[in-house]
């Protein structure tokens, strides 16, 4: 599959891409993130499309990969932390409990005369097991939370944490691909 572009920066979501083989190069969006919505998986698909079409705006053909991830625990979502103490709250807040990871994934089609995009979203659910204070803090002592929504990445040390996920798992690391594999092929 040729003219792939990735609207987005996230070494996870370059690993995921690769992983199942596709050719891609990556174009970051540098769009102002606008939220409209209130649902998390609405909010999700809403600033994927944002990134998918800033990209899209500045080549003239290709297949425009966008995607946008938060966690939402009791109905509060729970986007990148801005600070070390804000990582701290948030990760106090989804310990011992279920919370949701949703991912919003849109792929534009773009050439000379025409612009498709398909748009969805992708919940996973997250079991957290107890955590002490002195956990929590080690944890953000790595560093590790400070660019993930929720403030923690599965498929870091916080997996020592994770009791059960129902759902995708590369979902909560960034990009469901297999629900995007299932676009991507359509287009071939």
């Amino acid at each position: 599959m040729k003219g792939v572009i990735l609207a987005s920066a996230s070494p996870r979501r370059r690993e995921l891409l690769s992983q199942i083989g596709l050719e891609f190069e990556v174009m970051a969006s540098s769009a102002e993130e606008v939220i409209t919505k209130r649902e998390p998986a609405q909010v999700v698909e809403e600033l994927s499309r944002q990134k998918a079409e800033d990209v899209a705006s500045q080549v003239d053909e290709g297949i425009v990969i966008g995607a946008d991830t938060v966690v939402c625990h009791d109905g509060m979502i729970m986007g990148k932390p801005k600070d070390r103490e804000e990582a701290a709250e948030m990760i106090r807040r989804i310990q011992g409990d279920v919370h949701s990871v949703f991912t919003g994934v849109t792929v534009l089609r773009k050439d000379e005369k025409t612009m498709q995009a398909d748009t969805f979203s992708c919940e996973t659910k997250v079991r957290v097991y107890p955590m002490t204070e002195q956990e929590i803090q080690a944890y953000v002592d790595t560093g590790e939370p400070m660019d993930k929504a929720g403030a923690y990445g599965i498929q870091g040390r916080f997996a020592a944490w994770v009791e059960a996920i129902e759902g995708d798992y590369n979902n909560v690391v960034g990009l469901p691909v297999s629900a995007l594999w299932q676009i991507l092929k359509q287009y071939c």
